[in-house]
């Protein structure tokens, strides 16, 4: 699964292709609101960049995320999480998907508990760096981009991260032995 040169930032939340879209013109920085677009135009798009950061809201494990939220709060429908990870892995493996450098999650106090288990429980639970609470505005993700440290990078074994989410239960979503196999 194929890396690209910038630095890859997807934000995610209520307002997020409106923070991206009042990013654009920042020095070094590709912003790409997803808008219309789907998230492999989005990536073709930021793989042609040569901005420091490219920073875009077209979350390459949206599907699996919305999947695992309504799994667990039980309205999603019956295998729908399991599809939405093979469609998932389908998409990276031909590289039309790149997992993100790092998510900025806008506003999670806003959130419900099962999304914030999500994006602070599994996705942090794998790579605690990776994943930041900010403001939901446009300076705040500014100024968090200059604050984003190095740190542990996604499962190197994604099909086995993301095949044992199902057994990823919301409350111990990040916590050692939660259910997902050490990668």
């Amino acid at each position: 699964m194929r890396r690209l040169v910038s630095t890859v930032v997807v934000v995610v939340g209520d307002g997020a292709g409106e923070v991206v879209a009042d990013l654009d013109g920042l020095h070094n920085v590709r912003a790409i609101p997803r808008g219309e677009r789907g998230p492999a135009e989005v990536m073709e798009i930021a793989g042609r960049s040569a901005a420091t950061y490219v920073v875009h809201d077209a979350d390459p494990l949206a599907a699996v995320a919305e999947a695992w939220t309504e799994f667990f709060d039980g309205t999603g429908v019956v295998g729908a999480l399991e599809v939405a990870i093979e469609a998932a892995l389908g998409e990276l493996r031909a590289d039309r998907l790149v997992l993100p450098d790092y998510y900025l999650v806008l506003d999670p106090d806003g959130m419900t508990e099962t999304w914030r288990h999500w994006w602070f429980g599994v996705l942090a639970g794998v790579a605690p760096v990776r994943v930041v609470p900010v403001h939901a505005s446009a300076s705040a993700v500014s100024f968090e981009l200059g604050r984003l440290t190095a740190g542990r990078w996604w499962p190197a074994d994604l099909e086995t991260w993301l095949r044992g989410l199902p057994r990823v239960v919301p409350d111990h979503a990040g916590l050692p032995g939660a259910g997902v196999p050490s990668v």
